[in-house]
């Protein structure tokens, strides 16, 4: 009994090490995982520099700044950075397939804290535009802002306004393509305005060519029925034949906008919503920017408005504008749920240095910037950009990438 007992056990530890045995080969080519093994990031960031982020008083910290890099599978690149979450670079194709950076912006996050800044591509708020001589009351208070483009408050402020402001970024691969989400907490009473405020903004790069700016922002730990006005936009400088490459006047545009609203010589708006027939503003059809442009002489500079966009529902995501360069044969389509887009063409660029070393000369560039309108806050005939404690603010815009056929 013992004896087959004793048998049987060796007969089976022999057949476990000749399966073994011949197994080895298959075991050798199986990888084991490494927990101490980094899984590589879909979207690649790097160091941008040292920023100093202002602090009470006249303190300020110096903060590492990173910037990341979206990629599409057509070979389109977007880089985005935490300072101010601004679009730093936009990479794409002309009618040759040759790929050229279509924004305005520096080499580093010290350029953006330079007097050569224009807000090139940053986020702007709490509230962009400007509201007038930097006062709003609401609910029956007055509230009362920094006064940066003399006599008015312009695109939330001065140190503290989000475009100069570290941001959190969080970056990862989606089923459209790469994004970056930054985020921000403004504190109660930052720039003169109520509410404890937080701010998401997200840039995706999809594969169907298509720069993505999507925009919420929600009252934290407020009383019931506060309320503060949020008005968010991107201020990115185009120029579709390559930033830096001279001016935009032969560019065509087209405004999706029957009506504008008038402006006084402070660029605020009077109220009143006008027709642009038989006015400069007129871009309902292809028009070249320089064909019609107002003279430096004038208040604006230039092109400088804001346009009501053609919408059959509000908050419709809907065509804005159409820029093109027929030289390049780059075309950039803007749809937005937006009512409105202030269209700004370069009237203060003076030549300053920029990424590479290029020229940003007068006219070197035009700004499309979906938001609501100027000074909404003070007019109540406009869009409200009031936002309650307990609702959320949402905006979403859509750049649309494209060559001529």
């Amino acid at each position: 009994m013992q004896t087959n007992l004793l048998r049987i056990i060796m007969s089976g530890l022999l057949g476990f090490f000749i399966i073994l045995g011949t197994g080895c080969s298959v075991i050798k080519k199986i990888k084991m995982p490494s927990f101490t093994e980094k899984k590589e990031n879909p979207v690649p960031s790097a160091p941008f520099g040292i920023a100093k982020i202002a602090k009470e008083g006249n303190q300020t910290v110096d903060m590492e700044t990173t910037v990341w890099t979206l990629s599409n599978k057509n070979g389109l690149t977007a880089k985005v950075t935490d300072f101010g979450a601004t679009l730093v670079e936009m990479h794409v194709p002309d009618k040759n397939g040759k790929f050229a950076d279509v924004v305005n912006g520096f080499d580093t996050v010290a350029g953006y804290q330079g007097e050569d800044n224009q807000y090139f591509g940053c986020t702007t708020g709490r509230v962009c535009n400007r509201i007038a001589k930097g006062k709003f009351t609401l609910n029956g208070k007055q509230y009362n802002l920094a006064i940066n483009n003399d006599p008015n408050h312009l695109h939330g402020g001065n140190k503290r306004a989000l475009c100069r402001v570290m941001w959190r970024g969080t970056a990862d691969m989606g089923r459209e393509g790469p994004f970056v989400v930054f985020t921000y907490t403004s504190p109660d009473g930052e720039e003169g305005y109520p509410g404890k405020l937080f701010v998401q903004v997200t840039y995706t790069l999809t594969h169907n060519d298509e720069l993505r700016i999507e925009y919420q922002a929600n009252l934290l730990d407020a009383q019931e029925k506060l309320e503060t006005p949020v008005n968010l936009t991107n201020h990115a400088y185009w120029n579709l034949a390559g930033a830096g490459s001279g001016t935009v006047l032969n560019h065509e545009l087209t405004i999706n906008a029957d009506r504008y609203t008038p402006v006084d010589k402070t660029l605020i708006p009077t109220g009143s919503i006008d027709s642009v027939e038989s006015t400069p503003l007129d871009f309902r059809k292809p028009h070249r920017i320089g064909a019609r442009i107002p003279a430096d002489e004038t208040p604006w500079k230039g092109y400088d408005h804001n346009f009501v966009l053609n919408k059959k529902v509000e908050g419709e995501m809907s065509l804005a504008a159409i820029l093109k360069d027929p030289k390049s044969g780059r075309i950039m389509e803007i749809r937005t749920v937006e009512p409105g887009i202030q269209f700004y063409s370069g009237n203060f660029l003076k030549g300053q240095a920029g990424k590479g070393g290029k020229k940003y000369v007068h006219r070197g560039a035009v700004c499309l910037e979906t938001q609501h309108y100027p000074d909404s806050v003070n007019h109540s005939n406009f869009p409200s950009t009031s936002l309650v404690a307990g609702e959320t603010y949402r905006s979403s815009t859509i750049h649309k990438f494209k060559v001529i056929e």
